[in-house]
């Protein structure tokens, strides 16, 4: 396999639209089948069931062989995996799916303040630092624009919080893997430690909270559990990988953005969740603000291709 990346192609579109619609539907599907199942419990069966097929993958394809040197920062990155997870679980009790797919999509933002300060390559450029102020602009507005205290809601204003807070669990999770051993271990072993570790934390977390018990196994419960775990953490996760072997990071940035209009879209059509002015102009804002820091590059050559 050749070390060079390529632009996107049709095949490449064409696969990430339908990872998008993947990412996009599963916080609806978790919150879809929580009166079935506990979140947290969802997430925690979820990661154990990809676990084993990762780990099973790994047995053929080799990768244990660098566990020695890697172990610290996986075992690090695989904590900040399960609390994004537990973030997301929580939050899905106070907010809609919808906010909470905009919300987390702000973690390439954190991603790129915390290698703005780790990694001397990895400096923030103009338009990027544009970016940022955008996205933190349009979270204010999405939480608060046009409405009066009195017409707050604490719970969805809280569960709002709890998604940038997995956005920036989700972010610190990539600059732990980026600014260590892991950077050059196989992707299978990276995602394992995630999977693997997350599992554990948010089993004992779902334990000492009482909501191991809070599992009914229906028809919606078990599909979305398979949907979870084959689908969403093991072969959308190993997609992604994949591509991002074979082809530029940026150009495959900014298709990723369409995963929180898939949410939204969800949201409104299989939970019936309402939708806010305010809320929908701030997403945007984000947005925005997201495709300026994660493809600045390709944002650039835009430009330059419109006033040249």
């Amino acid at each position: 396999m050749s070390a060079t990346r390529r632009n996107t192609d049709a095949f490449a579109l064409q696969v990430m639209l339908v990872l998008c619609l993947i990412w996009g539907i599963q916080q609806v599907m978790i919150k879809w089948a929580a009166p079935d199942i506990a979140p947290v419990m969802q997430q925690a069966m979820r990661s154990g069931m990809a676990a084993v097929l990762v780990g099973l993958l790994m047995c053929f394809r080799g990768g244990w062989d660098q566990v020695a040197s890697t172990w610290r920062g996986g075992l690090l990155a695989g904590a900040l995996f399960g609390l994004e997870f537990l973030f997301i679980a929580e939050g899905l009790k106070l907010t809609s799916a919808a906010h909470m797919s905009v919300f987390l999509y702000t973690a390439p933002v954190f991603t790129a303040l915390g290698l703005h300060f780790m990694l001397p390559s990895e400096r923030l450029r103009p338009l990027q630092w544009l970016g940022i102020l955008l996205a933190f602009c349009g979270i204010a507005f999405a939480f608060a624009g046009g409405v009066s205290l009195e017409q707050l809601d604490g719970r969805m204003l809280l569960g709002d919080a709890f998604g940038v807070l997995a956005g920036l669990a989700w972010g610190a999770t990539t600059v732990v893997v980026r600014a260590s051993r892991l950077s050059e271990a196989p992707a299978t072993l990276t995602l394992f430690y995630q999977l693997a570790v997350g599992f554990v934390g948010l089993l004992l977390i779902a334990v000492a909270s009482g909501q191991v018990t809070h599992v009914q196994f229906t028809p919606l419960s078990i599909g979305s559990l398979l949907f979870q775990g084959l689908i969403v953490s093991f072969f959308s996760y190993l997609t992604w990988f994949w591509l991002l072997r074979r082809y530029l990071a940026s150009n495959l940035a900014v298709f990723s953005f369409i995963t929180p209009l898939f949410g939204v879209t969800f949201g409104v059509l299989l939970l019936g969740e309402p939708l806010s002015l305010n809320f929908v102009l701030g997403a945007v804002m984000v947005l925005l603000g997201v495709t300026l820091v994660s493809a600045e590059q390709w944002v650039r050559r835009r430009l330059r291709s419109l006033l040249g």
